[in-house]
């Protein structure tokens, strides 16, 4: 039997300390002492409004991944390209100069032994900017391989034990009606789940079926 484990998570909202961001977006509670305080075991960070809208670039992203990884908060970390970039075939130059920014920090923080745990712990979430919230959702096709593309990253610059182990999740305008084909792909984990997860019945069936590609494993 497969318990299924809900936790709180904080979206990118564990800054530095010596980060000073002003405006609504950014005055939320920021401190990895709150967050843990109430209860946050994961934050994500680089969720692509911070990117395009707020303006954070991959090395501030990367920076505030690794400030948290110190203070014991796990990281979900958000790579996906725009529509234009997918166009241009740009998608997997765009996702591993992301990814990259992450695991940099770390190795400039002398944190590079914490990226087994987080990504054992947490995971790499792909999302695509134009699937975001616009009805829009990646084939299971284009999704698997951007997928597959991070866990031979891991395989080759990490380890094969830590890419096995890491969950690569999937979101993008994810639904009851689309996330049983973009489970049975191989490599895709695990889903980040948006406004669906506001309506009771669409969500159970979101869950089924990441449960169910479980237990068949």
């Amino acid at each position: 039997m497969h318990a299924l484990s809900i936790h709180s998570r904080a979206s990118d909202k564990c800054h530095t300390h010596d980060t000073h961001h002003t405006g609504s977006e950014t005055s939320a509670p920021s401190d990895a002492g709150q967050l843990k305080d109430i209860g946050c075991k994961w934050v994500v960070n680089g969720h692509s409004e911070r990117r395009h809208v707020i303006g954070e670039d991959d090395q501030f992203i990367g920076k505030k991944s690794a400030y948290a990884l110190s203070q014991g908060l796990g990281v979900i970390a958000c790579i996906g390209e725009l529509l234009e970039e997918r166009v241009a075939g740009k998608t997997f130059d765009v996702c591993f100069q992301q990814w990259k920014a992450y695991a940099g920090k770390l190795l400039n923080n002398s944190l590079l032994f914490l990226l087994p745990f987080m990504l054992c712990q947490a995971g790499i979430a792909y999302e695509p900017v134009w699937a975001i919230g616009t009805g829009k959702v990646a084939t299971p096709q284009q999704a698997q391989a951007v997928h597959a593309a991070v866990h031979d990253w891991l395989s080759k610059n990490v380890s094969a034990e830590v890419a096995s182990k890491t969950r690569i999740i999937y979101g993008g305008s994810v639904n009851g009606g689309n996330c049983a084909e973009l489970a049975k792909q191989e490599d895709i984990d695990r889903f980040l789940v948006g406004g669906e997860s506001l309506k009771g019945p669409e969500f159970a069936t979101i869950i089924n079926s990441v449960t169910s590609k479980k237990v068949a494993a």
